[in-house]
């Protein structure tokens, strides 16, 4: 699979993953559910999802993808500061959140790594791997 490709995937999994996290924070409330969370949240991942899809292979998208990724990658840490997770989320059924949370990290993660990768071949290549078609392959 190509990197281009696989950013996108995990992007994709990373805006669901949050979409999922954000539900569960409201529910617990954490966060409060009023309109404020809802148009950040609505704006957030709107810019995400076009900086994904349709600016994809393009250095605005991958800006955005990287601010989106650096967010996904955020969440677990600043959710684990503190008292962090554990007694209180495992008393009351939080499986979900707390698989959600390293779920989210991982996929940020990775899409960072994915990212780094992609800027390094650029500069040594002129072009970032998995983004241009291999001249043999054309039909």
């Amino acid at each position: 699979m190509k990197r281009n490709d696989l950013l996108t995937v995990t992007s994709l999994l990373s805006v669901l993953l949050f979409s999922i996290h954000l539900t569960d924070d409201i529910g617990r409330g954490i966060e409060p559910g009023g309109w404020a969370n809802l148009a950040g949240f609505v704006l957030i991942s709107v810019v995400w999802l076009c900086g994904t899809l349709l600016l994809s292979g393009r250095r605005s998208g991958q800006v955005i993808t990287l601010l989106g990724s650096l967010l996904a990658a955020a969440v677990p840490v600043l959710h684990m500061k503190g008292v962090g997770v554990g007694a209180y989320f495992t008393r009351y059924g939080g499986f979900r959140f707390v698989w959600t949370l390293l779920a989210l990290g991982v996929t940020g993660t990775f899409s960072l790594v994915l990212l780094a990768s992609g800027l390094w071949s650029r500069k040594a290549g002129g072009t970032m791997a998995g983004t241009h078609e291999d001249p043999d392959r054309r039909g």
